[in-house]
């Protein structure tokens, strides 16, 4: 009977131990500067938030991908306020938890999610916007893969920059710095063009990342690429041909091919086509 007693008070004990932890426990809570997989967390401010989607000038038929997501503030963000789809992607277990608690308060569970994954493992690459706050070593680790993306998706990073990938636009507010690139088309190479008077000229583009140069082969005369310009997708060059008629060429790219609309300084306009050799 003492025994029984005994093991009666022990259970009680122990039923009262764990009910006491349970009432006690916290809840999940990200502190500032905490140490991250490669980064230490520090949140962006909800304006820096707002000016960088705006950079990216995101509409709700965008895809937003916020690698290292955070709190997931970026996320929830693009889809609230500007309507987008958008995902976030945490690598701490406990904190897309969290992030993901946070988008399900915020009431935009239909647009936004916060997953749990190694932003160097998971495929972003259907992302029409990608943002980022990640450190320096990191934005250079990226930049292969975001290279890859398709041409005229919109990357924009809080602080820190792509090295030698000059921006296309920097932004400062509130003494932070916001950077915006748009994944150029690959150009690099010789191109036959072939437009309704006959000629099929050469040209050759010289690229490093969206600034482009190059020259046209004329037969036995060649000339500079004038006024070129490369925006994703979009091309711009001009040249002076044999006959001393300056032509400017406006289109887009698609893989190894490009076409568009051709203006002469004497008034003619034809379509143009292109083809990478």
């Amino acid at each position: 009977m003492k025994m029984l007693r005994l093991l009666v008070v022990a259970a009680v004990a122990a039923l009262l131990s764990n009910t006491a932890a349970a009432q006690t426990a916290k809840p999940y809570e990200p502190q500032v500067g905490q140490q991250g997989k490669d980064v230490i967390w520090v949140p962006t401010p909800d304006d820096i938030v707002e000016r960088m989607l705006r950079m990216a000038q995101v509409t709700p038929n965008d895809y937003v991908i916020d690698l290292g997501a955070g709190d997931g503030k970026i996320a929830i963000m693009a889809a609230k306020k500007f309507g987008a789809k958008s995902l976030g992607i945490e690598y701490n277990p406990e904190f897309a938890k969290f992030a993901q608690e946070n988008v399900v308060k915020a009431g935009v569970t239909d647009k936004s999610r916060v997953q749990q994954g190694d932003i160097f493992a998971t495929d972003f690459k259907s992302a029409t916007v990608l943002t980022m706050y990640l450190l320096p070593a990191l934005n250079l680790k990226l930049r292969p893969t975001i290279l890859t993306m398709k041409p005229g998706t919109r990357i924009v990073s809080h602080s820190f920059t792509m090295e030698d990938w000059e921006a296309d636009e920097i932004s400062s507010l509130d003494g932070r710095r916001c950077y915006f690139w748009i994944v150029p088309a690959n150009v690099q190479g010789t191109w036959k063009l072939a437009f309704p008077d006959g000629e099929a000229p050469e040209i050759t583009i010289d690229q490093k990342y969206q600034k482009i140069d190059g020259h046209v082969n004329l037969g036995a005369l060649q000339g500079g690429l004038r006024e070129t310009r490369l925006s994703g997708a979009n091309i711009t060059f001009t040249f002076v041909d044999g006959a001393s008629v300056r032509r400017t060429f406006t289109g887009r790219v698609n893989g190894a091919t490009m076409e568009g609309m051709l203006r002469a300084d004497n008034g003619a306009e034809a379509r143009w086509t292109a083809a990478k050799r």
